[in-house]
């Protein structure tokens, strides 16, 4: 059911290849960026549901599976571009890189950029990026400590949904 909230709001994102290319970067613990940012969105969905929260689940949900497109494994190191800060400024080279490929709505621009506060100081504007914002909290968290391991890469996350 809520796969196919995400499939019915962002099949563009998912089916898009530098979305498909997060697969090859891992973000927390053994999870890929591209679990993660899935992880984020569904975890985004149940935290709007069980609170009753009303807000834009369009928005929440591709900016949700936006906020960490950076395309980048930081965990490498790379001289012309050091990501020893890479919690500082990962978001607005997210949201750059979400530019360039999608129309962003504004919540879906606040949700990226100010996913990571309040290591951004500015605070999120708007009720979807306090979701994601703590969702992405709750699953960094848990993939950091393995207590969520990989397993999307094994699942589809698409059904053959047209």
């Amino acid at each position: 059911m809520m796969k196919r909230v995400l499939w019915d709001n962002a099949s563009d994102i998912l089916q898009s290849r530098n979305f498909i290319r997060t697969k090859e970067h891992i973000q927390h613990g053994n999870m890929t960026v591209h679990e993660h940012c899935i992880n984020v969105a569904l975890t985004s969905l149940k935290l709007k549901n069980f609170f009753h929260i009303s807000c834009n689940e369009k928005d929440l949900i591709r900016g949700a599976l936006l906020h960490d497109y950076f395309l980048y494994d930081w965990h490498e190191k790379d001289e012309k571009e050091p990501h020893r800060l890479h919690g500082f400024y990962h978001p607005g080279t997210a949201l750059r890189n979400a530019r360039r490929e999608y129309v962003l709505t504004k919540r879906q621009e606040d949700i990226i950029k100010k996913h990571m506060w309040p290591l951004t100081v500015v605070p999120p504007a708007c009720r979807e990026a306090w979701i994601v914002s703590a969702a992405d909290k709750y699953c960094s968290l848990m993939e950091t400590c393995h207590l969520h391991k990989g397993k999307l890469a094994k699942v589809k996350v698409v059904s053959s949904v047209k």
